[in-house]
């Protein structure tokens, strides 16, 4: 070890990820960094084997309960028994690389930053995954979000993961346990309106496997809408103009249907035109990874995502406060 390099905590939240935790901490445990680190893994009530997984690995990794079973509340506590001075997310899909840590700081102690992070890389194992792998990584997508689709270094508004110095967590009060989803964005907001930096860096690039299924990506996308709508009705700073391209495009096209009921023909306009902008990203995807099936899976993928992100928008989120939850 080397005591001159600040100490490092690994969170991470679990439930249910008996299948992927394993891999996940021997990645994190075969990470290069030579300062101290320790490993918190804090489980929401598994009913599946990974409580048995996690205690596999011993003394390395410390496990803790997460009695509220929500990514932010098993951040939080995951935290709050840890002892470093650098605190590590890794997620239970995540597989880091071996100089994570190492860059991670070497950003840190360069920028001043209060957290650093990369690029979430989504890479897919089935011609469907790999097509939503492809819509997440593009800018038809997921517009100019550097940390879907990767950019200059530089301060962002926020990033994927994310490697926080304690002391500019501890400022802002940690993670909101009243967002499900939407919660590292929201956390990022408070950070740069504290005067802090959160610096993004194409160095940090993450293994992520997006979902394997249309109907898990529209759930997933419908509550990403969902929450980032709560988000902004409590930071109004927080918008992004790429963030309003989807409700727009959905209400566009219900006045369009709406139109064409009423036998305007020009109701076919924008419908038209955006099944052609999707066909058109499917064969140019179709012809740069020689994978016909792309023409048809591409633009299912997009629409997938930017239908169901705009109606989770359009629909909203009112959370229940912590004493109102069973």
């Amino acid at each position: 070890m080397a005591p001159d390099l600040p100490s490092i905590s690994v969170v991470i939240p679990v439930r249910n990820e008996a299948d992927s935790i394993g891999a996940t901490l021997n990645a994190v445990l075969e990470m290069d960094y030579t300062g101290p680190l320790d490993v918190v893994v804090a489980d929401g009530m598994s009913t599946d084997s990974t409580r048995e997984v996690v205690e596999g690995f011993g003394e390395r990794v410390r496990l803790v309960d997460n009695a509220a079973q929500t990514t932010p509340s098993g951040l939080n506590r995951a935290i709050e028994a840890s002892t470093g001075d650098i605190i590590l997310r890794c997620d239970a899909h995540s597989i880091l690389p071996r100089d994570y840590a190492a860059t991670a700081v070497r950003l840190i102690q360069d920028t001043g930053a209060g957290n650093v992070g990369g690029i979430q890389m989504a890479v897919g194992s089935t011609p469907i995954q790999s097509a939503i792998a492809f819509a997440m990584t593009s800018r038809a997508g997921t517009g100019d979000a550097h940390f879907h689709r990767g950019g200059p270094a530089g301060p962002s508004d926020t990033v994927y993961l994310g490697v926080f110095q304690r002391s500019a967590l501890e400022q802002v009060g940690l993670f909101d346990e009243s967002l499900i989803r939407n919660q590292d964005y929201e956390l990022n907001h408070r950070l740069r309106e504290a005067g802090g930096i959160v610096y993004f860096s194409p160095e940090l690039a993450v293994e992520y496997q997006p979902r394997a299924s249309i109907g898990r990506l529209v759930s997933q996308y419908f509550q990403y809408g969902q929450w980032k709508r709560h988000v902004l009705s409590l930071h109004r700073g927080s918008l992004r103009l790429r963030q309003l391209a989807p409700p727009v495009l959905l209400v566009c096209l219900m006045v369009s249907v709406v139109a064409l009921f009423a036998g305007q023909r020009w109701g076919w306009a924008l419908p038209v035109a955006y099944a052609v902008s999707l066909l058109g990203v499917g064969a140019i995807w179709a012809i740069k990874e020689r994978v016909a099936t792309a023409i048809v899976l591409m633009p299912v993928a997009l629409a997938a995502m930017h239908l169901s992100w705009g109606a989770g928008f359009l629909r909203s989120i009112k959370p229940k406060r912590a004493d109102q939850r069973e």
